[in-house]
């Protein structure tokens, strides 16, 4: 039984953590993503880098079971199992330059509970404000979805094969690829770089590609077919990606913006997303 009254407590609950942009960092988040972009001081600094910068970072002795901070802290401590990145969006107002100081304000918006096919889902919004040597470079929306183990024996429904978009790109979910993006975001969450623990703990098939690296190369292939970053994107994942088989990022024209997706080559869509100039 999820006590919504308690949880709800947490609705205004404020966080701030800042972190100096340096061309290390820069750098790294580049090799990740096979860029090649100008990373000395003063350069504009690759779209979506904010995810990396200034994350929680606890105590080894403080991590749950599954790698995430124990509940309790700035997250309110939703007493079921999975934790995921649910959908968002993201107004960019500003570029961010490398050797500037980043500072995440990150508030409590919403808690809320449903009951959805596969049972109680809890509905935690947090609205994030990023500010780079004081000036507002971004806003962002993250919903995040705690949901119960899944039951032995379940039946799923039969989905059908995502479409093709008009741009198409494959990648491969390679270990190292979700072992380096763990690193670069200080996210210990063993779905992404534990094997063992993944399949036998969470009973999934393989590693998890994660949802914001996905949402990071939506937002690349966006800004690469239209020669800029847009101004607003915004997505919603639906079904998660493993590291069993390659996935691919797709977008299609709609009149001034891009839906875009990912997707196995034989589907199901597994984040849905738009973004807008």
């Amino acid at each position: 039984m999820i006590d919504i009254g308690h949880l709800r407590q947490w609705i205004g609950r404020e966080e701030r953590q800042s972190e100096m942009l340096t061309p290390a960092v820069a750098e790294r988040f580049n090799a990740t993503f096979n860029r090649r972009d100008d990373t000395g001081n003063g350069a504009i600094a690759p779209v979506m880098i904010h995810l990396c910068l200034a994350p929680p970072a606890v105590p080894t002795e403080e991590l749950g079971p599954d790698g995430h901070p124990a509940r309790g802290g700035f997250l309110p401590p939703v007493p079921l199992p999975r934790r995921m990145w649910a959908g968002g969006a993201f107004t960019f107002h500003d570029d961010i330059r490398v050797g500037e100081t980043v500072t995440r304000r990150s508030v409590i918006q919403d808690v809320m509970v449903k009951e959805g096919r596969t049972g109680t889902l809890c509905f935690v919004t947090v609205e994030h404000r990023i500010d780079s040597d004081g000036r507002l470079v971004l806003t962002e929306r993250q919903d995040i979805v705690y949901r119960g183990a899944d039951r032995p024996g379940a039946v799923t429904k039969p989905v059908s094969a995502a479409a093709r978009g008009e741009y198409r790109v494959t990648v491969e979910p390679s270990a190292a690829l979700l072992f380096r993006y763990s690193a670069l975001t200080f996210n210990g969450h063993r779905i992404h770089y534990d094997a063992p623990y993944v399949r036998e703990k969470e009973g999934y098939p393989g590693l998890i590609v994660h949802g914001p690296m996905q949402a990071t190369m939506l937002v690349q292939l966006a800004g690469k077919i239209r020669g800029s970053r847009p101004a607003l994107f915004e997505f919603r994942s639906l079904s998660p990606l493993f590291d069993d088989a390659d996935f691919t990022l797709n977008a299609t024209e709609d009149g001034a913006a891009l839906k875009l997706w990912t997707s196995y080559s034989d589907g199901p869509v597994a984040m849905v997303a738009r973004a807008e100039w």
